[in-house]
């Protein structure tokens, strides 16, 4: 119970990340790293404005992040993001060492840790994350509605 209220603080973060997202014209996605109940860095998603495919919301958060923590400390760190991470996000997870990866919705397009890979628990790989699907799925993809919504209306 208690993971589960920590769960839904934080990706109520990631969503206010995502709501900045969407606010300025970007797909809205948001993501945080977490140590312990401490933020370290939050991001949203900004490829448009950057005009930069690599800049999704994890890109942003784990470079955010690396400014304070040294690469050692990322394995006792959660992220949040408001979608399942694609495969690109996936392998930046792994390369940072997360412990974890907590998301709200799933991607059934490109999601790389549920939907149609599971890289983050590939035991090929000489690490592994964590995952959790679904927090506050329900409110991750209704902002995704919205924004696409608005863009083909």
């Amino acid at each position: 119970m208690q993971d589960r209220i920590l769960h839904e603080k934080f990706m109520r973060i990631a969503l206010d990340e995502a709501q900045r997202a969407f606010d300025e014209g970007e797909i809205p996605i948001g993501a945080v790293i977490v140590r312990g109940e401490d933020v370290i860095a939050r991001a949203h998603n900004t490829k448009e404005y950057l005009k930069d495919p690599t800049a999704h919301a994890e890109i942003n958060v784990i470079k955010a992040a690396s400014v304070v923590l040294s690469r050692g400390e990322f394995s006792q760190c959660t992220l949040y993001v408001t979608l399942e991470p694609c495969i690109m996000c996936a392998g930046a997870a792994l390369q940072a060492r997360l412990e974890k990866v907590v998301f709200g919705a799933l991607d059934p397009r490109a999601g790389a840790c549920r939907s149609l890979y599971r890289v983050l628990e590939d035991k090929r790989l000489p690490w592994r994350c964590e995952v959790e699907a679904g927090v506050l799925g329900a409110q991750c993809k209704a902002i995704l509605h919205d924004f696409f919504y608005l863009l083909r209306n």
